[in-house]
């Protein structure tokens, strides 16, 4: 038997005794009411102003169901598989009082040996708030000279499983961190990048001055030699 609960009862009570011929006991066992509350509806004493609610439209009872039913007054009537099946919300995480008094100790601890962790996946494990993180971490906090770290695991104050999932949060975080670090590389001392270039303009001069002279550059470096000669000689001349 399903255990989903009928959405408005006597909503649907009404429904059922305007639009089926199901007996009295059935109605009321389905809907969890009494046999006379629903005799009640029938004679429009009880559930004056409710609008009937169709739990086939709801998807709470199938035509097929209500049918059987109707054949066979001694059968009970079964409420429908949900077709679609809902998370179950996550409570928010609670303290007990006689451990409240615990959550800077295992602040201090999360902070000293895990320092990767962000503050808010600190503020979801052990229930605090950023500003108390914040005086911890640059010892503000009030009792800060009191203050002993302590794991919040043993202080039962958040669970192994918890804990391990915020660090490996926080790994995932940093090594994609790196990798972009990497990617886009950085600046250079300007002591490194000087000496790179002075490194590199050597290199060059003593390739230029390794690299074997081409036939036309050695022509012209004979005639721009003669030329010189022979401007010299015409300044003698004129003398």
């Amino acid at each position: 038997m399903s255990d989903r609960k009928l959405l408005m009862p006597k909503a649907t009570a009404v429904w059922l005794v305007e639009n089926t011929s199901l007996s009295f006991e059935q109605i009321a066992e389905f809907c969890g009411l009494h046999v006379l509350e629903v005799k009640g509806i029938a004679d429009g004493d009880v559930a004056q102003g409710i609008r009937g609610l169709d739990p086939i439209s709801r998807n709470q009872l199938t035509r097929e169901e209500i049918e059987a039913a109707e054949k066979d007054p001694g059968r009970k009537l079964k409420l429908a598989e949900a077709k679609v099946t809902l998370p179950q919300l996550k409570r928010p995480r609670y303290t007990p009082v006689s451990r409240r008094h615990e959550r800077p100790n295992a602040v201090l601890w999360l902070l000293r040996n895990h320092p990767e962790l962000k503050d808010s996946q600190i503020m979801r494990l052990v229930g605090t708030t950023k500003q108390t993180i914040a005086q911890i971490r640059d010892r503000s906090h009030w009792n800060s000279a009191n203050l002993t770290p302590n794991d919040p695991v043993t202080l039962g104050i958040c669970s192994q499983i918890d804990l391990d999932n915020e660090v490996r949060k926080a790994a995932r975080r940093a090594d994609r961190t790196g990798d972009d670090l990497e990617k886009g590389g950085s600046l250079l001392p300007a002591q490194e990048t000087t000496g790179q270039r002075a490194v590199a303009e050597i290199l060059a001069q003593t390739a230029d001055e390794e690299r074997e002279e081409t036939e036309a550059e050695e022509q012209a470096r004979v005639f721009a030699r003669l030329k010189e000669m022979s401007g010299g000689s015409d300044d003698d001349k004129a003398e």
